[in-house]
């Protein structure tokens, strides 16, 4: 395997009372790379990202993360090796303040064995992580209970949470669902900036054309296969996909 081949997913398999949700689905993810997956509901995405992040066991095939065979592997031990991902329903701590969200996060057995047992003082660290998402500062809303906070800031907070954990791969499982317009214009520079700086990425959406600004490729499943593997482009232009899935909308975006 290359040396700079981060997930490698051989032959998966998964099936629900006689119906293939994931079919025989190989693929591969470079370090560095911003992978896009998209399909129609039904299509496989949250079945393979639950086998990819041990929520699932699959009937056949293996799941490498950097060479290390993981199929099968528990949450929290994937989570501890590096390989973290957000969920489509978001599940934060509700009565705590919404900065304890990410202070939990920072108390994980991987950061203290990345840190050497210390992180300092872990309040002022996970403040500044959410400064660094979007929040202000010196703003109330970071010591507000959680429950009282708007989507497009629970969805900044679960992206927090994720971070907090220092991954080298993050799975974002439909990060820009329920939000606004102009909260998705403002996310999406966040996570490009995390790509930048090295993070390697697979985001799970239905919000193509804000994926497509800033996904390196696209992966396209249907009934549990893949269809497409290539850049947004390309997908773009590839007949199978638009009958499967986007249709004959024009989608405009700029990298």
């Amino acid at each position: 395997m290359e040396r700079d081949i981060i997930l490698e997913v051989r032959d998966l398999s998964k099936s629900f009372g006689g119906i293939k949700a994931v079919d025989s689905l190989s693929l591969n993810l470079k370090k560095g790379e911003l992978l896009g997956i998209i399909g129609p509901n039904g299509s496989g995405k949250s079945t393979l990202i639950n086998i990819i992040t041990g929520f699932l066991k699959p009937d056949k095939g293996k799941v490498l993360y950097k060479g290390t065979d993981i199929t099968g592997l528990s949450p929290y031990k994937i989570a501890n090796i590096g390989l973290v991902r957000s969920f489509q329903f978001i599940r934060p701590f509700y009565k705590i303040p919404v900065y304890k969200n990410v202070v939990i996060s920072l108390c994980s057995d991987r950061v203290k064995r990345l840190k050497g047992g210390s992180f300092g003082r872990r309040d002022e660290v996970a403040i500044d992580l959410l400064e660094e998402l979007g929040f202000e500062r010196d703003s109330r809303i970071l010591y507000k209970e959680t429950s009282e906070i708007p989507h497009g800031y629970l969805r900044r907070v679960e992206l927090a949470r994720c971070i907090a954990l220092n991954p080298d791969l993050l799975i974002l499982d439909e990060i820009l669902s329920g939000m606004s317009k102009p909260e998705v214009a403002s996310i999406i520079p966040v996570i490009k900036r995390l790509n930048d700086q090295g993070l390697t990425i697979i985001m799970v959406e239905h919000r193509i054309k804000e994926l497509f600004q800033i996904a390196h490729r696209v992966i396209v499943l249907n009934f549990g296969r893949k269809i497409a593997d290539s850049t947004p482009e390309e997908v773009m232009q590839d007949q199978t996909v638009r009958s499967a899935y986007i249709g004959k909308a024009k989608i405009n975006f700029r990298r």
